[in-house]
């Protein structure tokens, strides 16, 4: 009984999830990335399953107009020294 609510939830999640990542693919995409506005076709074949499967979190990017990728934030990154700080010491 429990299974089969789960499986009847999980393809309902992903019959939803394939018809946002139809949309997605073809208006959506180029609006949360602008990188991804040229895409070829193979691209969008490409983004179309994790697009189906993380639909609730682009559509929630898509609705509130997110133009940009997020920038990293972690441990390694905030540590990483400027490319400024990197150049070589002046001759004397």
């Amino acid at each position: 009984m429990i299974a089969a609510a789960f499986l009847i939830a999980l393809g309902i999640y992903l019959a939803c999830g394939m018809m946002f990542a139809i949309g997605f693919v073809f208006f959506g995409a180029g609006r949360i990335d602008p990188h991804a506005a040229h895409g070829t076709w193979g691209f969008r074949l490409r983004v179309m399953p994790g697009a189906a499967a993380l639909w609730p979190l682009l559509l929630n990017r898509w609705l509130c107009g997110v133009h940009e990728p997020p920038e990293q934030s972690d441990p390694h990154r905030r540590a990483a020294v400027p490319h400024s700080a990197l150049r070589a010491p002046r001759s004397l």
